[in-house]
């Protein structure tokens, strides 16, 4: 059987065991995120989710342009420079610039993977949209869609990132625990992704 999602952070951090303690009250938040992607959020974000699949979202503010976020976040050829459980990523076909560009990413030890093959399905450089979703590799993360939009704040000096997915549940796992785990992962990300920009912005300025 395969064992748990486990999560552990590229720091020295302890392992994080995504277990059966889910709280009742994350049940429900994660129910109401499904219901807010399909009646709240901006269009790209709206997808069905299957049965035995779970979905959310992340948001992350940052103190930056939208441009010199973007910069960052559409290079399809090069996650690793903002997502820290990347260790490498090679474009395996197309030119990371075209739907239809598939790269073939390893990540560090301590996750539930070891490589995957990304399938490039959106990039929209005119709304700031970039969807991928997993066709294959040594993971168990099956029929994994994301999608990231990028916002301009109120007051047009930062940028309001929305990143969302879809995958199906692990067997072994529920999907409190999916969401929870994949959370997780998105969320460090898009710290990351805001400390870049906006140590770029700064050093524009």
């Amino acid at each position: 059987m395969p064992s748990p999602l486990q999560l552990q952070r590229p720091t020295a951090a302890p392992t994080t065991t995504i277990s059966a303690a889910a709280t009742s009250s994350h049940k429900q938040q994660q129910q109401q995120r499904c219901l807010s992607m399909s009646d709240a959020l901006p269009g790209y974000h709206k997808r069905k989710v299957g049965p035995g699949q779970c979905c959310s979202y992340v948001v992350q503010t940052i103190e930056a342009p939208v441009s010199v976020v973007w910069a960052v976040v559409r290079r399809f050829d090069n996650p690793q420079a903002y997502k820290h459980f990347v260790k490498s990523c090679h474009v395996v076909d197309g030119d990371g610039n075209n739907v239809g560009t598939l790269r073939e990413v390893h990540v560090i030890s301590g996750l539930p993977a070891a490589r995957s093959t990304e399938r490039l399905e959106i990039l929209d450089d005119e709304h700031h949209v970039l969807s991928f979703r997993i066709v294959g590799g040594d993971h168990r993360l099956c029929n994994y869609r994301s999608v990231t939009t990028l916002h301009a704040s109120g007051t047009g000096t930062g940028t309001l990132v929305i990143e969302s997915y879809v995958v199906d549940v692990p067997a072994g796992n529920t999907r409190e625990e999916t969401c929870t785990f994949v959370d997780t992962i998105v969320r460090c990300n898009l710290q990351s992704l805001a400390q870049i920009a906006e140590n770029k912005a700064r050093a524009s300025s």
